[in-house]
């Protein structure tokens, strides 16, 4: 579509839709109870998804007089004078909408003063036997929301995003009554000497997410307990309002998914299939400006790391202390350049490298460099080490011992066969499914991002290369929704932000000049990436395809940050670059390095999967002792191993009730991977 056919009254700002009334508190009250219900009944239905979903319900008038009719022993919330208002999270807490003509009222009305129905850390076995107060000693999860400028350039513009924030403060939070004072802590209520604010990556990645899902472990791994842990959802996603959906249902979503991610193995036209995808970003791109107008001018690494800053003085520290992964890696960059006397004791874990994020689809084919390795070395390589017991793949199918080399053999002629012919499954739960190449790749690649999925996968493409298509289905039916037909319809469903991704991506190249023969150009691209790396080739390939449509709909970004990356900082950062990454290779990690020089330092993490999550005791002392002191090794680069082998994880433990990887139930350790995915990244969803 052309520029000049856009019209002439470009929205200035989005209007939410009107909230629905309900009819009596009866009603509200009553259903709220069998929502609650329902959400600890099914584990499919996130936290964040019941949030979102449920707001209007939840924020009724009725709930808010049954609050105020209560009290608390731990008081009331937000606490005077807290800039980010924080109230112990429960299943309601969901920022106020932007419409909203008393936000701080309706927030204040969401605190339920019933600690039973606040989320608290676990409790430790000394903890537990503490029956006359059984949240002594636990961590918190607090629940807030920072309202920032839209725009940071036009001081005349008085929109705001509203940052949905979640804090696990370990100190938990301190009684106002005496009744136990022999065991109070005197600490407890208080924020921690430093907070690490966290962020899983993307672009699209929920922060608060990642701090529900990790929080505790962070703290524990970084500060032995001692920090704070703060995550939030960058503009555009999730909880943070506005929300960029660009589908009014997910099951929208999904429906055109099946026509437009065919990979280039499957087309039998490639040129006809970049045709389909490049008309259907056009329409995506045009429906994100007919439904939010100019907010894509607004969301790119620059201002995300501007919003950094401003949680950082929110939070009252000199210095931000920051464990930031993978994309958050390159929000870590821009915002260490741009404001370098904030800079206090920040990991870099899985880094990009930002320069490449300046090129047209530089996101993409600058990430192909290790996912091939991945496969051969560690999925297969690793589990012919581990032996029959542990990894399905390595039982042969004869009488002759299986060598590297036959299994890649094998797997090689499996994955064509199903690019010729899909195969037939069934599962009971949605019917009869076809295993497409298309499905069975992605689900390849998003499994090397977590070396614990890997005993599941090997137990699936042994079962699939023997005939038996049922653990195959039934994984992939896991994997390619995001509509669940088996939820109730909520009363206000609200889209996933899948494509808040395309458009930081997007927005951060948005110079890089486009190719004068266009598709042509777009085409041989697809070629190169899918010939270098099979695995992930397409995957990325998408991911940066719709920038061809960017500048149509918004010429120019608010703000893109073209600095150099070698200011002098405050205080030097820490990179944690993985030798198996599959996504952001070891050479940015180095790269990186090069060019910061001596206000970094670098760990290369000899490990498996995205990030240096593959555990390694030398890996967690230097983070520690840097998070906690501020030291670092002497030595610019510092060589780091991963302390267990994939497929052994846990075998050589020896406490009671330890099950290892390889033991659990492949549908169970598949969901919970795709779960993980859904913060991580939504766009690593495997599809069809």
């Amino acid at each position: 579509m052309e520029k000049s056919s856009l019209p002439n009254d470009f929205p200035r700002e989005t209007q939410p839709q009107p909230r629905r009334s309900w009819p009596n508190a009866l009603g509200v009250v009553v259903g709220l109870a069998g929502l609650a219900a329902l959400y600890h009944h099914l584990p499919s239905l996130t936290y964040e998804g019941f949030r979102e979903q449920y707001y209007d319900v939840l924020t009724s008038s009725a709930i808010r007089h049954c609050n105020r009719r209560s009290g608390s022993p731990y008081g009331r919330f937000p606490l005077p004078d807290d800039p980010f208002r924080f109230i112990p999270c429960t299943n309601v807490t969901v920022p106020p909408a932007l419409d909203d003509s008393d936000p701080e009222q309706t927030w204040a009305g969401l605190f339920d003063p019933n600690p039973e129905h606040w989320s608290w850390g676990n409790a430790t076995a000394e903890q537990s036997v503490q029956d006359d107060d059984p949240y002594a000693g636990r961590g918190i999860y607090l629940c807030g929301y920072l309202d920032v400028p839209l725009d940071y350039t036009n001081e005349t513009d008085s929109r705001i995003v509203r940052l949905a924030v979640t804090k696990y403060q370990v100190s938990g939070l301190a009684r106002v009554d005496t009744a136990l004072a022999p065991h109070a802590n005197p600490s407890a209520g208080s924020k921690s000497e430093r907070t690490i604010v966290i962020e899983p990556g993307g672009p699209g990645g929920s922060g608060t997410s990642y701090a529900w899902r990790a929080a505790q472990d962070i703290t524990k791994r970084l500060s032995d307990g001692k920090f704070d842990v703060l995550g939030w959802d960058p503009r555009g996603v999730n909880t943070t309002s506005p929300a960029i959906a660009c589908f009014p249902y997910d099951a929208d979503r999904d429906r055109w998914s099946m026509l437009t991610n065919q990979y280039r193995e499957v087309s039998g036209s490639p040129e006809a299939q970049l045709e389909v995808a490049d008309a259907m970003n056009d329409a995506i791109f045009r429906a994100c400006w007919e439904k939010h107008g100019d907010l894509a001018r607004f969301v790119g690494t620059a201002f995300v790391a501007r919003d950094m800053e401003e949680i950082r003085k929110t939070l009252g520290e000199d210095e931000l202390t920051g464990y930031l992964v993978s994309y958050g890696t390159g929000i870590g960059q821009t915002w260490a350049n741009m404001f370098p006397d904030s800079v206090g004791r920040v990991i870099l874990d899985g880094t990009e490298y930002v320069r490449d994020h300046r090129l047209l689809g530089g996101f993409g084919w600058t990430a192909l460099d290790n996912a091939t390795d991945a496969w051969r070395d560690g999925f297969l390589g690793e589990c012919l080490n581990a032996g029959p017991e542990h990894c399905a793949l390595a039982r042969p199918r004869g009488s002759e011992t299986v060598s590297l080399q036959d299994l890649e053999i094998r797997m090689q002629k499996l994955v064509v066969s199903v690019s010729q012919r899909p195969v037939a499954g069934y599962v009971e739960s949605s019917g009869p499914s076809l295993i497409t190449y298309s499905g069975l790749v992605s689900a390849i690649y998003s499994a090397l991002y977590n070396a614990n999925t890997w005993p599941a996968l090997a137990q699936m493409l042994y079962e699939l290369e023997g005939g038996n298509s049922t653990l195959a289905a039934a994984m992939l039916d896991h994997s390619e929704w995001e509509y669940d037909p088996t939820l109730p319809s909520p009363p206000s469903p609200k889209p996933s932000t899948d494509e808040l991704g395309s458009l930081v991506i997007c927005a951060d190249s948005y110079d890089a000049p486009l190719p004068p023969d266009g598709l042509v150009w777009w085409n041989s691209l697809w070629a190169n990436m899918t010939t270098q790396a099979w695995i992930s080739g397409n995957s990325r390939f998408f991911n940066v395809f719709p920038c061809q449509h960017f500048i149509t709909y918004w010429p120019q970004p608010a703000e893109v940050y073209r600095g150099d990356l070698n200011h002098t900082l405050k205080h030097p950062v820490l990179l944690i670059a993985e030798t198996y990454d599959p996504a952001t290779p070891l050479r940015n990690g180095r790269r990186l390095l090069n060019e910061m020089g001596k206000n970094a330092r670098l760990i290369v993490h000899h490990g498996y999967g995205h990030s240096s999550r593959d555990k390694s005791s030398c890996t967690d002392s230097i983070a520690k002792t840097y998070i906690l002191n501020g030291t670092l090794p002497e030595d610019q680069e510092t060589p780091c191993y991963a302390d267990e082998k994939p497929y052994l994880y846990g075998v050589n433990a020896t406490s009671v009730g330890v099950q290892t990887v390889a033991a659990k139930d492949p549908i169970r350790l598949w969901r919970e991977h795709i779960q993980e995915l859904a913060f991580w990244n939504p766009r690593l969803l495997p599809g069809r």
